[in-house]
C-alpha cells in the first residue's frame, strides 16, 4: 500500500518546531495537527485490503459472467505509484549544504585562532595606563604621529582657533 510506505517516514517535529519563527507557529501547529490526523488514519487502515468473495457475488448476482468479468478487470488493474524524483535533489543539496558548513566551520577556526593571536598580543602588552608615547608607537604602529601632516599636535595653530 502507498500510503504505508509514505507514512514509515518520521518527522522530528522537535526538530522542526526549533526552526520555526515565533510568527509561524499557528502555521506550524496547524500542520502538525492535520498531519497527526492523517497518520492516525493510515495507522488504523489495514496492511491488506479485505479480500473480494466472488464465489458470494456468483451465487447472488442474475446475470451470468458479470462477476467474471469484473474479477478479471479487478486483477488486471494495477495503480501505479509516483516516482520519487525530488530525494536525489535534496539529497545532493544537503551534500552542498555540508560541504559549505564544514568550510565555514574551517573559515570560523582560522578566524578564531587569528583572534587569539591578536588577543594574546594584547595580553603581553605593557598596561595602557603604564605605556609611554613609545610604548604605544612600538605597540601599534598605524598610531605614530606623522609630523608633516600634524606639525602642531596635540596643539591646533594659532590662526585656526
Amino acid at each position: 500500500m502507498a500510503g504505508r510506505r509514505a507514512a514509515t517516514k518520521a518527522i522530528d517535529w522537535l526538530a522542526f518546531a526549533e526552526r520555526v519563527p515565533p510568527n509561524q507557529k499557528v502555521m506550524f501547529n496547524a500542520l502538525k495537527t492535520r498531519s497527526d490526523a492523517v497518520a492516525a488514519k493510515l495507522t488504523a487502515l489495514p496492511a491488506k485490503p479485505p479480500t473480494i468473495d466472488w464465489a458470494y457475488y456468483r451465487t447472488t448476482i442474475a446475470k451470468a459472467g458479470l462477476v467474471d468479468e469484473f474479477e478479471k478487470k479487478f486483477n488486471a488493474l494495477t495503480i501505479p505509484e509516483p516516482k520519487d524524483t525530488q530525494t536525489e535533489k535534496i539529497n545532493a543539496q544537503e551534500q552542498e549544504v555540508n560541504k559549505s558548513a564544514v568550510a565555514f566551520i574551517e573559515d570560523s577556526k582560522a578566524r578564531v585562532t587569528s583572534y587569539e593571536n591578536g588577543l594574546a598580543k594584547f595580553k603581553d602588552m605593557v598596561p595602557f595606563d603604564q605605556m609611554t608615547v613609545e610604548d604605544v608607537v612600538e605597540a601599534f604602529p598605524e598610531a605614530k604621529l606623522d609630523k608633516v601632516k600634524y606639525p602642531y599636535w596635540p596643539y591646533k595653530p594659532i590662526n585656526e582657533l
